[in-house]
């Protein structure tokens, strides 16, 4: 399935924020989100996407149509450190899970920012574990490391690897 990968520009905002109701609504089994009383989740702003130099939202579409997004951090969201690549969120709607679209979304992030790379999961979001482990594994042809992290900073497991070689 071809998977065209898009750099979110400030217009965007408002398909990103669209987008994001559907991966708050996906992810309220793991964190437990409610809706407000104007029956949608909290919004967000993205507006920190345009003006931070380091952080950078992308937009999936297939066939024409949108299909996902990816936030991607060139700043540890465990250390700070501005060498290492980080997922911020990242959101693959339904329709096109299981059909390769999250592993070539993630591929064509990671192909865009060489170097050191760590991608977290919340601890109960088994599923998200599951697809990263085998997307970096194959990404990585299995040079990656896993360790799960109990911190102030973070709870859960991470992936760590550096694409820099590649």
């Amino acid at each position: 399935m071809n998977v065209e990968l898009i750099r979110a520009q400030r217009e965007a905002a408002p398909v990103l924020a669209n987008l994001f109701q559907y991966y708050v609504y996906d992810f309220s089994e793991v964190i437990g989100a409610e809706v407000a009383e104007d029956g949608r989740f909290a919004s967000r702003s993205f507006q920190a996407y345009w003006e931070d130099p380091w952080r950078h939202p992308f937009l999936a579409r297939v066939a024409g149509h949108y299909a996902g997004f990816a936030f991607v951090h060139q700043r540890s969201h465990l250390t700070a450190d501005p060498a290492v690549c980080d997922v911020g969120e990242f959101f693959v709607l339904r329709k096109y899970r299981r059909r390769g679209v999250g592993s070539a979304l993630a591929r064509q992030v990671f192909e865009l920012f060489p170097g050191r790379w760590e991608v977290r999961q919340l601890l109960a979001n088994e599923a998200a574990t599951r697809f990263w482990r085998s997307v970096i594994a194959d990404y990585t042809e299995d040079r990656f490391q896993e360790a799960t992290l109990d911190t102030d900073r973070w709870r859960g497991p991470v992936q760590s690897f550096d694409n820099a070689a590649r």
